[in-house]
């Protein structure tokens, strides 16, 4: 089980300690680290080909398009300075018992809700988000719903999510309209999808079965996301641990389409043979065991507030900092959802629905 908040603690009140000339330093070279990790983003999703042809023609426009992320990133780097002085205010203080407020997803509009949970995050924003399950009912306790909105105070909706009965492994619906879950409905998005002993998930758009479509592929599903989770041999009182294998960035920093013909040429069989182009592997964050807590500990800078085992961040192993996507239980039937760049709210949301599914295998 994990605890929230960490072994920062300590490191928080040192500087609660420190003069608030200190605090303005801190922040300026915080922000400057986050500036920097959103400008390396773009390069570090990208596919190893396309790197590797496009070196050098596209070296300007790299340049402009790491600007225009880093004019994005301000308004949400604000937003997080500001709480980092309410947090150190607070602790100043010495009123430690209260929670730490979450902070809210920044102002983000749309006009096409189906694009818009298609594309990715943009770059230095990150997409803050709820995930709220339904459980109410004789149906639902087994066949919960559950919905995305975005934690804002408007509650934007985005998602609706169900899992399909009748089915011989775990399938989850995904649509963008809450009313309509339905396979042949209009607003149909996606699909997760499991192996028979629900460890291994993927998910698919909600584009033609590669059986009943064009012989070029043009109008074939297109599959989002592969996920793994692995055996845990300590129980459950290890952490899980999980590989979450996703489709490529052009130099466009647009996903490159996968379109497999059948299931032996899918991400989970890629991944599993190491035919890696055009993919990227991303794995959940370790957490830190805790000799005070006697607990695996993460740090969700107050996004997270009650320890479970469904908690995870998923970063690349090439900045561990740099969170692709987090969630974690503030409530009974309540979680947080956050993601960034290159991930797109379908794929951030079916993930969160493999965590559900149960996983004899894994717990």
């Amino acid at each position: 089980m994990f605890m929230i908040n960490g072994d920062k603690d300590s490191k928080s009140k040192k500087k609660a300690a420190k003069s608030d000339s200190d605090d303005t330093e801190e922040e300026t070279k915080s922000t400057k680290s986050k500036k920097k990790s959103t400008s390396g983003s773009a390069s570090m999703f990208q596919t190893s080909t396309d790197k590797d042809k496009d070196k050098d023609k596209d070296k300007d426009k790299d340049k402009d398009k790491d600007k225009k992320s880093k004019k994005k990133g301000k308004a949400v780097e604000s937003d997080e300075s500001e709480s980092e002085k309410e947090e150190k205010s607070k602790k100043k203080k010495g009123k430690g018992k209260k929670k730490k407020e979450r902070s809210p997803s920044p102002e983000i509009e749309f006009d096409n809700l189906e694009e818009f949970v298609m594309q990715p995050a943009p770059q230095g924003v990150t997409v803050k988000c709820r995930v709220t399950r339904d459980q109410r009912g004789m149906d639902k306790s087994l066949y919960p719903l559950y919905y995305l909105h975005l934690d804002n105070e408007k509650k934007t909706f985005l998602l609706a999510g169900r899992k399909r009965k009748k089915s011989a492994t775990s399938n989850y619906l995904i649509s963008i309209d809450a009313t309509d879950l339905s396979r042949g409905g209009e607003n149909f998005v996606g699909k997760l999808r499991s192996n028979l002993m629900g460890t291994k998930f993927t998910v698919f758009d909600n584009a033609l079965n590669p059986e009943r479509a064009l012989p070029d592929l043009s109008n074939a599903r297109q599959e989002l996301a592969g996920i793994i989770y692995e055996t845990n041999v300590l129980g459950m009182k290890g952490p899980r641990r999980m590989t979450v294998v996703i489709p490529g960035m052009n130099k466009d920093n647009e996903r490159v389409p996968l379109r497999p013909r059948n299931d032996c040429d899918g991400l989970l069989i890629r991944y599993q043979n190491r035919r890696m182009e055009n993919m990227i592997e991303l794995r959940n964050k370790t957490p830190v065991w805790n000799e005070d807590t006697a607990s695996h500990v993460l740090n969700f800078n107050g996004r997270v507030t009650q320890a479970s085992i469904k908690n995870f961040q998923i970063v690349h192993n090439k900045d561990l900092d740099y969170i692709v996507m987090q969630f974690g239980r503030i409530a009974d039937d309540i979680f947080t959802l956050d993601y960034n760049y290159p991930m797109c709210a379908v794929q951030a949301f079916a993930i969160a629905l493999s965590s559900f599914d149960g996983k004899i295998a894994c717990e």
